[in-house]
């Protein structure tokens, strides 16, 4: 008797237990339905209190059970520009990590699916404008605020990002990037300089690719640090036409391939470092115009400052152990002068070797070859050693029989003349070392031939008079036995401007010895 009374009140005893968890559970459950209905309106609420700049939708909203928090449909435009939105984000859940509750920790998990980013030149142009830093804008408060435990891991799904610099017609794309960055409290290996696991992949501009995969320490003092090792594949080139068109670069074609490391610690140690970049089938050309000039200048001294920066800070290198330019065309169009004209050098091959802002790296290699304005076969090589105070370089230059009908426009714009025949040859060494350089160019004409009737009938007679009396020099000068024009220009001196950047000084001297060189037997350009 005593054995059944026990019996049943051990029965009564858990069915009002199952019964009192029920109740808990429901009320728990409708504590949820309720909280959840309200979690949409604080989470903006607390977005755009703390985040300055910026404002906040939130389209569903839902706490679990398992302490977890998904947000769904949020979408954040910048108050200024605010079309169009700068993120949708249709899902984002905020997890406890539970696999470290056995650290004695208690962080969490960010998984971010399938945002969409869009950014315009000008809501980044109001972005660095800003007097506070966007890192400082309130984002850990806002977060921390509706989900007060701290990140430890962080993964973005298959984002896609679009960029519009000048040319809304002309976005650039990034898709399906993925990233991943785990321990990032440190929690494992802590002693370790790069704690954090790092890894990025996606594609770039539809066709090309990225990777990264490396270490990083987010909790380095005065700043995270990054140790990675990066892959580019196939990535188009055209896609940053509206970009480079601001320096006056067009580019048409060209694929990227690339392989380096990179290395950005806490102390301010910077390293990057390309084993191998390669650029094929690109046509890439600088185009000068009357109202670009002060532009030009501007950026050629910005240029110039960034360099020695980074030549004067010992702690930053950066070094391309092997380059390739192939198949591609490089050319110089000159929209200012009368009639405006187009030097280039086609099937260019260029080669780099060793290039670095280091002397203590060893001088650097450039070899180009190609064809001068289509026919002409070049040959450039030059040994370039980090500057110190001024350019420091050795180049030889070698240009032969190039047809000199396809220089006509050039011929026009600085001699007023042009030719029907005859081939164009140039050779020129150049030593610059120490604001002082050394060297010649010698220019050499074979066959030129500029007058011809049944070509020139539409132009003036006086043009045509002018133009015999070009040939007639020409033809003065000539060496009587092997038909030939030679000029030798020496261009020994000082250097006029020893504090431009090595490009700027390799530029200047040959344009300006060229074409001080180019006209046989002509000091001045000669106008009829």
């Amino acid at each position: 008797m005593l054995h059944a009374d026990l019996e049943y009140s051990m029965t009564r005893f858990f069915k009002w237990l199952a019964l009192t968890a029920l109740v808990i559970l429901l009320l728990a459950m409708g504590g949820l339905i309720v909280v959840n209905r309200q979690l949409p309106a604080l989470i903006e609420r607390q977005l755009n209190e703390q985040v300055e700049g910026y404002r906040f939708t939130v389209g569903q909203a839902t706490f679990s059970p398992s302490l977890s928090l998904e947000i769904q449909q949020l979408t954040m435009i910048q108050t200024d520009h605010p079309d169009p939105p700068v993120a949708v984000i249709p899902r984002w859940v905020l997890s406890i990590q539970w696999s470290e509750i056995f650290s004695g920790v208690l962080v969490s998990d960010y998984l971010v699916s399938r945002p969409i980013l869009h950014i315009t030149l000008l809501q980044a142009k109001q972005e660095l404008q800003e007097e506070v830093p966007i890192q400082e804008k309130g984002w850990r408060e806002a977060i921390y605020s509706f989900y007060p435990v701290t990140i430890n891991k962080f993964q973005i799904e298959d984002a896609e990002v679009t960029y519009v610099d000048q040319d809304p017609s002309k976005p650039l794309h990034f898709t399906h990037l993925n990233l991943l960055a785990g321990n990032i409290r440190n929690i494992r290996s802590p002693n370790d300089a790069y704690p954090s696991d790092l890894t990025l992949d996606g594609h770039i501009f539809g066709s090309g690719r990225i990777g990264m995969q490396g270490h990083a320490n987010f909790l380095a003092e005065p700043h995270a640090g990054i140790k990675a090792d990066l892959a580019l594949e196939h990535v188009a080139l055209e896609p940053l036409l509206p970009v480079t068109t601001r320096y006056n670069v067009h580019i048409r074609g060209g694929v990227l391939s690339a392989e380096g490391h990179l290395e950005y610690s806490a102390d301010g140690e910077t390293q990057a470092k390309l084993k191998m970049l390669t650029i094929e089938n690109a046509r890439v050309d600088y185009v000068h115009t009357a109202q670009t000039t002060a532009k030009e200048i501007q950026v050629g001294h910005t240029a110039v400052k960034t360099a020695k920066k980074l030549q004067n800070k010992p702690e930053t290198l950066i070094r391309i152990d092997h380059g390739e330019l192939k198949n591609s065309e490089f050319g110089f169009i000159n929209e200012a002068a009368k009639p405006p004209y187009r030097v280039f050098l086609s099937n260019g091959a260029l080669h780099l070797e060793n290039i670095s802002n280091h002397l203590s790296e060893g001088s650097a290699l450039v070899r180009l070859t190609g064809a001068f304005m289509g026919t002409g076969e070049t040959v450039i090589s030059g040994t370039f050693r980090p500057e110190a105070k001024s350019p420091d370089f050795d180049l030889a230059i070698k240009i032969e029989r190039t047809k000199m009908r396809a220089m006509n426009d050039l011929l026009r714009a600085y001699g007023n003349f042009d030719v029907t025949a005859g081939l164009f040859s140039l050779y020129s060494e150049l030593k610059v070392k120490q604001g002082h350089v050394e060297g010649y160019i010698k220019p050499l004409f074979k066959d030129m031939k500029v007058y011809d009737a049944r070509q020139d009938q539409e132009k003036t007679l006086f043009h045509r008079l002018y133009e015999g009396l070009v040939g007639g020099v020409a033809k003065l000068l000539e060496n009587t036995t092997r038909d030939e024009v030679a000029t030798l220009t020496d261009v020994s001196g000082p250097l006029e401007t020893p504090r431009t950047s090595t490009w700027q000084t390799v530029v200047n001297l040959i344009t300006n010895a060229f074409f001080k060189a180019f006209l046989p037997g002509f000091e001045k350009e000669v106008r009829p």
